[in-house]
């Protein structure tokens, strides 16, 4: 009897941690859902740096948890990806107090308690409308963000916006035809950041540099890094269209983090 009460003891967390939804089965909150994926070798109980990343349009959380170009690069670096699920598959974020700013929220204090997070590296990421949105939570909640990571979608740049993360990283393609990339005059590119360049009180004075994850696709980086309160602006664009970059994702991720960029 003992040693089936030992047995018993000892399988109550994995118990508890199988319970926990993930991948495609989705997380229920409320009349609401997101999706999980967790890193590769978690040993569950670290605290888990967090990506929460808002699908395109007419797509679902269940998308980035399986995308190699997302998820790929989240499970090898110890990343929590969270993926909310939007209402009729898009988001609200053309004006402000959007009720999807206060769901992906409440996703994050939901996933709270079903993994340990840790509080201080919190990234919030999004696609094509995602990133928008991404750009919205942002601005509406951003305080507690480590960092904005969002590719290929932005709002207008005259946004008012009441918070700021503290760091922003924008990649867009110049060729971009579904969301195109928003030039100032005289074809500026530098204009695409310029809400948070405005809100970061960053200096002029800039970096531009080149780099690549994959050699066929090159990116130009312009850093603002003489910013209030040490905050940074880096906008990255290349050549192409409207797609998530291979590596771009986790590239961003090892440089956040500390570590030596690498591609997968």
């Amino acid at each position: 009897m003992k040693y089936i009460l030992l047995f018993a003891v000892l399988l109550l967390p994995t118990l508890s941690f199988a319970q926990n939804c993930e991948g495609q089965t989705a997380c229920r909150l409320g009349n609401r859902s997101y999706h999980v994926k967790l890193p590769d070798n978690w040993d569950g109980t670290t605290p888990l740096p967090v990506l929460l990343h808002f699908h395109g349009w007419q797509r679902t959380g269940a998308l980035p948890v399986q995308h190699q170009r997302i998820s790929g690069h989240t499970r090898r670096r110890g990343v929590l990806l969270i993926a909310p699920n939007g209402i009729n598959k898009t988001w609200d974020f053309w004006q402000g107090r959007s009720v999807d700013v206060d769901f992906a929220a409440a996703v994050i204090e939901d996933a709270a308690t079903r993994y340990p997070i840790d509080r201080s590296r919190i990234y919030i990421s999004g696609y094509s409308y995602g990133s928008a949105m991404a750009w919205r939570y942002a601005c509406e909640n951003g305080d507690n963000i480590a960092a904005l990571l969002a590719i290929s979608g932005t709002l207008r740049q005259t946004e008012n916006c009441p918070q700021q993360p503290g760091e922003v990283r924008h990649v867009h393609g110049l060729a971009d035809n579904v969301l195109d990339f928003p030039f100032g005059a005289d074809r500026d590119t530098g204009n695409a950041v310029a809400l948070w360049r405005a809100l970061f009180r960053c200096a002029d004075s800039t970096e531009t540099t080149e780099w690549n994850a994959r050699d066929f696709l090159t990116f130009s980086r312009t850093s603002w890094t003489e910013c209030a309160d040490g905050t940074a602006v880096i906008l990255d664009t290349h050549p192409g269209g409207h797609f998530i970059p291979h590596g771009w994702i986790g590239w961003q991720l090892d440089q956040l983090m500390g570590r030596t960029p690498q591609y997968p």
